[in-house]
């Protein structure tokens, strides 16, 4: 088999930490290529080496079309080898329109050239029109829905498979990682006819997916990671699921059945009913006060988007939320009502979404409940002060100082600051988004116990994480989502690392 790309001693440590060790892969021409694996696997940092945004570790060997390079490659050598991508977070600028988008590795070319809608316009039509998509070239990129935006990228980086096998005469690799997600099944399909359409024209495609299906679909062979090392090669044709889930998994699952809960009895802490989000799915399902019950599932499977529909800010299309005795319909829920009813969200965005990094700590922490610092229409600092300072203690917030800019704290100490500004606040119903995602191993179970210490005071806790480790040691029940939908529940005697990821791959 000739080679469209040959990696072999790939390896990458950041610190103490192994993301990728020892890692050979070998990827045929005219081949797709799937790479899976669970998260933290070290799929996107397999991306990001071949892509250029990290240096691998000595040793590495590179063969690219049969000659040998030096990672990391420059934009523009990589551009010339024939190599594209589509990267997980799509690598657009939203201030930009579409046809600066497309045309964005020309702004940063050594000999600019001006780029004008008039002689543009139409060329960037004619890259739409090949893939079978209607975008305009003009619009603003930050108007587009999240599955035009990743059109316009897999547009591009098809566009410049294109381009290289017209002006350097290379095949092409293009590189997707996780392009999915944003889309709908229709659009999924037209993706694979563009990826069939690519390879049979001599290019190469490597697919990065957490889908099983999707890989089995579309790719000829594909390669597992497990632990940032390879697990295993597998021919796609005849390879069996429950092997596939073993050499991801990293052990033999024996078969347990997911089972139902019984019915939602009087007295419950949270009752959901008729969620209608954005997959026109409805989905019901129950809280206890002082449960933390867990949802996840593959990406793009819809759990974290519940999270948001529960403190509207994603406003749901139905449904209604009872806490207590109070019922509220969630198609009229906003995060200002949302507080007011005793619901707290900590957002996975800690700094964008969850506070501001450029502020305080005093600032961050008090900004929920400014109202009790006022004294006859006047904001008390020296009060906030104070209430900063107690919960720094109480959380271990390190270092202890109001003044501090919260993007200058390490993120497990934000993440402790942004959870104790809400559990000050005893909510009914906390919403925890991956809240320990990019957070060191001794802060981790800093804040398992802080979140387990507000559900034993009698909060229904919400867990939306992607971290199958996480739940299994957090969660007393888990949903495993799939395009919208719960598909399956596991008890605690079921709740292990292992048992919840075989479920989230089917």
């Amino acid at each position: 088999m000739q080679a469209a790309l040959h990696v072999a001693n790939l390896s990458k440590t950041f610190g103490g930490s192994r993301a990728l060790h020892n890692v050979e892969i070998t990827i045929g021409r005219g081949e797709i290529h799937g790479v899976l694996g669970q998260n933290g696997c070290g799929k996107s940092t397999f991306v990001k080496l071949l892509a250029g945004f990290h240096h691998p570790d000595p040793g590495s060997r590179t063969q690219l079309f049969g000659r040998t390079v030096t990672l990391p490659l420059a934009p523009e050598e990589s551009r010339r080898s024939g190599l594209s991508f589509v990267h997980q977070n799509l690598g657009l600028v939203p201030s930009l329109s579409v046809l600066e988008n497309l045309r964005i590795a020309e702004l940063t070319a050594p000999r600019l050239s001006k780029i004008t809608g008039r002689r543009a316009r139409p060329a960037a039509g004619d890259v739409f029109a090949r893939i079978g998509v209607d975008i305009d070239p003009m619009a603003r990129l930050a108007d587009l829905s999240a599955v035009d935006r990743a059109l316009v990228a897999i547009a591009r980086a098809l566009e410049s498979i294109r381009a290289a096998r017209e002006h350097a005469g290379v095949p092409g690799l293009l590189v997707l990682d996780e392009p999915t997600p944003f889309l709908p099944h229709a659009s999924v399909q037209k993706l694979f006819t563009l990826l069939r359409r690519i390879v049979a024209d001599g290019a190469s495609v490597i697919l990065i997916s957490h889908d099983i299906d999707e890989i089995m679909q579309i790719t000829d062979r594909a390669t597992v990671l497990r632990d940032g090392e390879v697990a295993g090669h597998f021919v796609t044709a005849g390879a069996g699921r429950d092997a596939i889930i073993e050499q991801i998994i990293g052990r033999r699952m024996a078969a347990a059945d997911a089972h139902v809960r019984p019915p939602s009895a009087a007295g419950r802490g949270v009752s959901i009913a008729s969620l209608q989000g954005t997959s026109g799915h409805e989905i019901s399902f129950d809280i206890d006060a002082g449960e933390i019950l867990g949802v996840t599932g593959l990406a793009g499977a819809g759990f974290d988007r519940v999270l948001h529909h529960l403190f509207g800010s994603v406003r749901a299309a139905g449904g209604t939320l009872r806490i207590g005795a109070r019922q509220i319909q969630l198609s009229q829920l906003t995060p200002k009502s949302a507080i007011d009813q005793g619901i707290a969200l900590l957002p996975g965005d800690r700094l964008g979404a969850g506070g501001v990094g450029a502020l305080p700590l005093l600032d961050n922490v008090c900004i929920g409940s400014l109202g009790s610092f006022v004294r006859r229409g006047v904001l008390r600092r020296s009060r906030m002060l104070a209430h900063t300072r107690r919960l720094a203690a109480e959380f271990d917030v390190r270092p202890p100082a109001p003044a501090k800019p919260l993007a200058q704290f390490s993120g497990g100490n934000a993440q402790k600051a942004m959870l104790a500004k809400w559990l000050d606040q005893k909510p009914k119903l906390l919403l925890l988004e991956e809240p320990t995602q990019g957070v060191d191993v001794g802060a981790r179970r800093q804040l398992w116990s802080a979140i387990r210490g507000a559900a034993d005071g009698g909060a229904s806790v919400l867990c939306g994480s992607s971290d199958h480790g996480e739940l299994a040691s957090l969660c007393d029940r888990v949903l495993i989502f799939r395009q919208g939908r719960i598909i399956a529940e596991l008890a605690r005697a079921e709740l292990t690392k292992e048992v919840i990821a075989a479920r989230c791959y089917g």
